[in-house]
């Protein structure tokens, strides 16, 4: 069980990690947010601040095209997050909601998921608007917002 207090309400399991199969992280993100509370609550991706997705130098080749996009799907694993909550209190007012009723990065399998605004590629990182995580988040995936090979709907956003 993860060492942070539990809020008035909460209830915590005991989450024995198994592994049944093997994630590779692709790179690591690079944010302005050092702690938990210096992360907004979601992404702003007209506001917020230009983050990195430092890209593995194997996986650069796979960047290719993404320029294109103006929206992409950012997935990491939100490592410092605890794993074993079942019913949190998330504005600690007392209410009690299930994990699988919340956006909270506290979940047994901590992924995170953000739409984030592409604003270039660099290299081999991807400059993007948006992210919520603190910085060196390991990275799991990234995906256009929509694929080049799927019909898109009219007026969706595919820079030329």
């Amino acid at each position: 069980m993860a060492s942070e207090e539990l809020r008035p309400g909460e209830v915590a399991v005991d989450a024995a990690v198994t592994v049944d199969q093997n994630v590779q992280f692709i790179g690591s993100i690079r944010t302005p947010f050092s702690t938990r509370s210096e992360c907004p609550r979601q992404g702003d991706t007209e506001n917020g601040p230009i983050c990195r997705l430092e890209i593995l130098p194997h996986w650069q080749p796979a960047l290719k095209g993404l320029e294109r996009f103006e929206a992409a799907d950012v997935l990491y694993w939100l490592h410092t997050a605890r794993r074993d909550l079942v019913l949190q209190s998330p504005k600690s007012d007392g209410r009690v909601i299930g994990t699988f009723a919340l956006r909270s990065p506290v979940r047994p399998n901590p992924i995170g998921l953000s739409r984030v605004a592409v604003l270039g590629v660099d290299g081999g990182a991807v400059l993007v608007r948006g992210l919520d995580c603190l910085d060196g988040t390991p990275l799991l995936d990234l995906k256009p917002e929509h694929c080049p090979f799927t019909d898109l709907p009219k007026n969706t956003p595919v820079k030329p």
